[in-house]
């Protein structure tokens, strides 16, 4: 495992990409479909048809190594072949990037990567969340480097899951009418469908935080729907348990390696990283708001503290709670 995120030297002068059009925040993690998928595949016992519904693409590289487990989980701003609120863009964005790790022992962890990290590849710069569509695949893998598997999720998949869960509770301590994300909220905690979870993680200009703040609501989506998938309500009701199912696999692509036993290991490694012995967070960074000619504003990542970050994560010696830049300064 032993993820350590690629960033780039400290002062780049310009970047040979052009500038793109600036984009509404989209989709979330909403992979956490398959953490429910898995979830459930001892209750309705379609552990062979889940692995012949499994829609796979080639993602790894063979950069992997056996220090544990992780999974690059991504959320695609891709709806039904159009791109973005206008529609009229090709290709996809990887909007919401986070890794979970799961160490041989020690605790798991679930990290985001801000979408608008900074990369450099073949000499040009541009953000991560550019690179699948861009590159490859593969590259975007690489750039994060030593993943043993994938999974990503496609705009609608949240709405469908959390609706075939009956709603999640999700908690936000500001009142937001955000006409970006189509966010309406009132101060506090509230059951909510998934037109409005999907808001809740997209949302990210009346957040102080910006992205950073929307991927700590984006984890607390993952905590709220893996609490109420993993609840005796949900495991026990056949019928609810299989249309979560159905919601995930129409939704997910995985890796040319997944199977319904990797899905069931990254369904328990979200349920420890997301308990009290688990580790969430960011990673660091030195700016947040770095400029870069054609490029925009970028998230300059600390590789040094990364490297180390994720070395510690993928032996299991870190300490369970918060991590990142975010945290250190909220401390």
């Amino acid at each position: 495992v032993s993820t350590a995120l690629r960033s780039v030297p400290s002062s780049p002068a310009t970047a040979s990409v052009p500038k793109r059009r600036p984009r509404v925040g989209r989709i979330v993690l909403s992979i956490f479909l398959v953490l429910i998928l898995a979830l459930g595949i001892g209750v309705f016992s379609a552990w062979n048809w889940v692995d012949d519904q499994l829609n796979k693409q080639t993602w790894l590289t063979s950069k992997a190594d056996t220090a544990g487990e992780s999974w690059l989980i991504l959320g695609s701003d891709e709806r039904e072949g159009t791109i973005g609120d206008a529609g009229d863009v090709e290709g996809f964005r990887t909007d919401t990037i986070l890794v979970l790790t799961k160490p041989k022992t020690g605790s798991s962890s679930l990290i985001s990567i801000p979408r608008d990290s900074l990369v450099e590849i073949d000499g040009s710069y541009m953000k991560i969340n550019a690179v699948a569509q861009l590159y490859s695949r593969k590259q975007l893998v690489n750039e994060v480097e030593k993943i043993n598997h994938e999974a990503m999720v496609r705009f609608g998949g949240l709405v469908k899951v959390v609706d075939a869960l009956g709603g999640v509770d999700l908690c936000y301590d500001q009142n937001v009418n955000d006409p970006y994300s189509g966010m309406n909220w009132t101060a506090g905690c509230h059951t909510v469908d998934g037109n409005t979870a999907l808001a809740f993680s997209r949302m990210r200009y009346a957040d102080v935080q910006g992205d950073f703040g929307r991927a700590a609501r984006q984890r607390q989506v993952i905590n709220a729907i893996v609490k109420k998938g993993a609840s005796k309500q949900t495991l026990t009701n056949f019928n609810k348990t299989k249309k979560v199912a159905a919601a995930a696999l129409s939704s997910v692509t995985v890796d040319e390696k997944a199977s319904t036993s990797s899905l069931l290991r990254m369904a328990l490694a979200f349920k420890s990283a997301s308990g009290k012995d688990g580790i969430s967070g960011s990673v660091y960074w030195t700016d947040p708001d770095y400029y870069v000619d054609g490029v925009g504003s970028c998230v300059l990542l600390n590789d040094a503290k990364n490297i180390q970050l994720f070395s510690e994560l993928s032996h299991g010696t870190h300490s369970a709670g918060t991590v990142g830049t975010l945290a250190e300064q909220q401390n």
